[in-house]
């Protein structure tokens, strides 16, 4: 079954933290590939950061990097906030809306996207694609994470079915073909770079700014 369900919250009593349970189960996966696509150092912008969880864990694991999480949503931003508390290499989070034609960020020697693209319309994937375009040095490394349909692959029986409880929910989310995905990057000039098979039906799908 997909791990993409993240957006399906559990917060503890009187407490601001969400937590997403799926992040226990993929964040060591994410973490080893991330090791391989990530400069040594830099600032990574992490859009779409949800709970936090991902960023807290992530900045513990590579300290070097000066992590920069952001969200549309003002609980998921007070989450963020508490999940990274004292955590020295990683800025407040912000308010960004991948979709938007401006970002409030200056730069990003890279960027992450966990469970996005399916989770939102259509037009937020462009959007992003568009602020990598604009953020990214030559090099800089889009990084996205979550299931896809591929031209030619047969579909997990359990991304099917989490697809259509997707377009239940809203009619403008839904898992993307990656062949858009990638079409959509390289109009932007983001080179399509790895795919990378990870457990429960994800892909990891890495680009780089020309």
């Amino acid at each position: 079954m997909s791990d993409a369900r993240e957006r399906s919250w559990l917060a503890p009593p009187g407490g601001v933290r969400r937590h997403a349970p799926a992040t226990l189960r993929n964040r060591a996966a994410i973490a080893t590939m991330l090791g391989e696509l990530l400069p040594a150092a830099g600032r990574v912008l992490e859009v779409a950061s949800g709970s936090g969880e991902h960023c807290a864990y992530f900045a513990e694991h590579f300290p070097k990097l000066e992590w920069h999480p952001s969200d549309p949503d003002p609980d998921a931003l007070a989450s963020i906030a508490a999940w990274c508390d004292g955590l020295a290499n990683v800025r407040p989070p912000v308010a960004l809306d991948a979709a938007a034609a401006t970002w409030p960020v200056g730069h990003a020697d890279a960027i992450l996207c966990i469970n996005m693209v399916h989770i939102s319309p259509w037009d937020a994937t462009v959007g992003l694609m568009a602020g990598a375009g604009r953020l990214l040095p030559p090099g800089g490394p889009l990084i996205l994470y979550g299931p896809y349909r591929e031209a030619g692959v047969p579909t997990a029986p359990s991304n099917e079915e989490f697809d259509q409880s997707l377009r239940a929910r809203n009619a403008e989310w839904g898992l993307r073909l990656l062949d858009e995905v990638i079409a959509a990057a390289a109009a932007q000039d983001l080179v399509f770079e790895r795919r990378v098979a990870m457990p429960a039906n994800n892909l990891i799908v890495a680009f780089r700014r020309s």
